[in-house]
């Protein structure tokens, strides 16, 4: 369940970043920053912070080419449901949402991955910690 959640929040930030609706913080800032910069400015730091605590606990369990390896398996995944008919890929709005669900798999895999690692192998990961 705790896995599902990381990759809720991580889906949900992506999609609050940037979706296809008009729900979104790139489209809400672009059409109101002058009447309304310091929220967008306020809004846009808390963004920030979600992107800097995902981004970093995603480097730091699985790194750059964990990154890549997952978003591969996703694009494969995508590939095989498009090769047998059940993805179609003529909609830029799914494309989209598609775009936005692998890369919040990829997130959502970095910050859970120290946890599922201890629960396969047994090992804890350690930050270095000053004693």
């Amino acid at each position: 369940m705790a896995v599902f959640l990381r990759w809720l929040f991580a889906f949900m930030l992506l999609s609050l970043t940037y979706n296809p609706t008009q729900w979104n913080y790139v489209r809400w800032t672009y059409q109101n920053y002058d009447a309304r910069l310091s929220v967008a400015v306020f809004l846009g730091l808390l963004l920030l912070i979600g992107y800097i605590i995902y981004l970093r606990a995603t480097l730091r369990s699985i790194g750059g080419f964990g990154m890549l390896l997952i978003l591969a398996v996703v694009a494969s995944l995508l590939w095989v449901l498009y090769d047998f008919g059940l993805l179609h890929l003529d909609n830029t709005t799914v494309n989209v949402w598609l775009g936005i669900l692998a890369l919040s798999v990829v997130l959502g895999i970095g910050l859970s991955w120290s946890h599922v690692r201890r629960q396969l192998a047994g090992q804890v990961d350690m930050d270095d910690v000053d004693e």
